[in-house]
Order: C-alpha cells, then structure tokens, then sequence
C-alpha cells in the first residue's frame, strides 16, 4: 500500500503544478478551480494510503522480489449486495428535482433519504449481530 500512497502523493503534485500553469495562463477560474480541487482530491486519498499503510503489513506489491502468487488469498470482507444506495439515490433525485420544481418535493425526498441512510448504518446489525 506504500507505493499507492507515493503514486497518488506525486500525482497530487503534478496536479498542483499544472493547476498552477493552467491558472497563470488561461485565466479561467472554472478549471483552476476543478484542477485545484482535484490536487485536494488526490493529496486527501494519498495521505489516507501512507497513513494506512504504516499500520497494516507489508503487501506483495510493497517488495521488490514478489510474484504475482504471492498475493492470492482472503483480500478483505466486501458486502454482497445493498438495496439501500438505490434508496438514496431517489431520494437524492428528488431532492435535486425540489430545487429544479418548488421546494414542497423536499418533504418527500427526506424520509426516502432517511430511511437509506439508516438502512445503509445499520444493516449489518440485523440477524445473528444483533443484540437482544
């Protein structure tokens, strides 16, 4: 994960400096603007990569003398399926859909954004995670 962390610290860099180019020369402030936010983007995901990887172990991809069998295994636990993201993406919908039509259509996009939200947190505290 180290090397992860160092690519997206350089990219970052590089999209500094280009967004620094781009602002001198075109005097645009709509793509200074997303380029900027952009180098904000990859120094967040950059420092969150090196800041995990000196708590985890060291990957195969971390050495120099690794194959790629060396990397077989469990990865990780990953969900198998959600309804819940196509609840708030309805939600979310109408709630952009309030400001396009009156902000009336606020009062049903809020329970549906409700209801996904708390289904998304808590939706591995059901069957056997439960408490009684």
């Amino acid at each position: 994960m180290k090397i992860q962390g160092k690519m997206f610290i350089w990219l970052s860099a590089f999209v500094l400096a280009m967004a620094i180019v781009y602002g001198v020369w075109s005097k645009e402030p709509a793509g200074t603007t997303a380029l900027f936010l952009a180098f904000g983007l990859c120094i967040m995901i950059g420092y969150y990569l090196a800041f995990t990887a000196r708590r985890v172990d060291a990957g195969a991809q971390d050495r120099k003398d690794a194959d790629v069998a060396d990397d077989a295994g469990e990865v990780g636990f990953f969900s198998p399926h959600s309804w819940q993201p196509l609840s708030l993406g309805i939600g979310g919908a109408f709630a952009f859909l309030g400001v396009v039509f009156g902000w009336w259509l606020l009062y049903f996009s809020a329970p549906i954004i409700l209801v996904g939200l708390f289904g998304w947190v808590f939706e591995y505290y059901r069957g056997e995670n439960r408490t009684q």
